[in-house]
């Protein structure tokens, strides 16, 4: 399944300004409004496409992980705009409190999420979907069950990683649709290597693209993206209780059908706040490289990092991201 060895791109810890992207525009969706309300309004504006046996795929976190999307929210985000659908996860690679299917299920208990069905894809196998135009991959290794629905919703807590540097649409399908025990590996262990984290950095941000491309190809326009910028730890909600407190201020919510578009314009807010605001995230996103993300969504022809955001807030006027967190204060729990 593995290519032979390659050398992967890099600059993954340069942040790369508007002014020096070039290419289309997507359009991308903003409110400041952090409430079930305004993750409504938000998904209501790229909801097209979106219908059949719809799958919703959010990380559900670790036992009592304080960071995760409220679950209020969602069950009212289902009840409303997408009644029926299936929440849909996979068995972590490391041994936590979702490493194994029953594991899974008490923490899905623990945690809430038992107003809607909740479908751990890879409980019963997998399946392969194929990479197309990937480096390191010919197919990715999903949970079974993916490939049954006719939509997916990305609904993604964007927050910071341990070794991705962030964690927004991207991660939350290439880590979160890759099966626990072989589409994981893939991405982050070398074959043969006893350190199951072995690849990191510029590699690791490509294998874990590839994998969402997988997904993003097989759902075709039949899949929408949306990021929460809430409790923003630079620890992603794997870490649950364990994560480094929240000090980047919450920002709103933003929605997109352009993936890349998407996770770039969390970036651009977050380089545009204040130093004092915004440079404990920025610091973990270079560290890890994890700007890599951004670069080879582009490069696989996944989306566009230029777009236009409309601040949903003032009568869809277009904003700049400096616009978009002037509002922001010092973040409390």
């Amino acid at each position: 399944m593995f290519e032979s060895r390659k050398m992967p791109g890099l600059g993954g810890e340069k942040y790369i300004p508007m002014e020096e992207r070039t290419g289309e525009k997507s359009v991308v969706y903003f409110t400041r409004d952090l409430s079930a309300e305004g993750l409504a309004k938000a998904y209501r504006r790229v909801n097209d496409n979106i219908g059949g046996d719809i799958a919703v795929k959010l990380h559900t976190g670790e036992q009592n992980g304080p960071n995760i999307i409220p679950r209020p929210w969602v069950e009212a985000l289902l009840k409303t705009d997408i009644p029926g659908a299936t929440i849909v996860e996979t068995n972590t690679y490391y041994e936590g409190d979702r490493y194994t299917t029953e594991q899974h299920l008490e923490t899905l208990k623990v945690n809430g999420w038992t107003f809607a069905p909740v479908d751990i894809m890879d409980s019963e196998g997998t399946t392969l979907l194929p990479v197309e135009g990937g480096k390191w991959f010919e197919h990715m290794s999903v949970g079974k069950t993916l490939p049954t629905y006719d939509a997916l919703v990305a609904l993604t807590h964007f927050k910071g990683h341990m070794m991705g540097g962030f964690g927004g649409s991207n991660k939350n399908l290439g880590i979160g649709c890759a099966d626990g025990r072989i589409g994981k590996m893939w991405i982050h262990t070398y074959p043969g290597d006893e350190n199951m984290w072995s690849i990191a950095e510029e590699e690791l941000m490509e294998r874990m693209t590839e994998s969402t491309k997988a997904t993003v190809d097989y759902f075709g326009d039949n899949i929408t993206f949306v990021n929460v910028m809430r409790n923003m730890s630079v620890d992603c909600d794997c870490a649950g209780l364990a994560a480094e407190p929240v000090v980047t201020p919450n920002v709103g919510i933003l929605a997109s059908r352009d993936i890349l578009a998407l996770d770039q314009a969390c970036v651009d807010l977050i380089w545009a706040m204040k130093p004092e605001d915004g440079d404990v995230l920025r610091e973990r996103i270079t560290s890890r490289h994890g700007l890599r993300q951004l670069t080879y969504m582009k490069e696989l022809g996944m989306g566009n990092d230029r777009y236009t955001l409309i601040d949903l807030d003032n009568d869809d006027a277009e904003i700049t991201p400096a616009e978009g967190v002037a509002h922001v204060v010092p973040f409390e729990e």
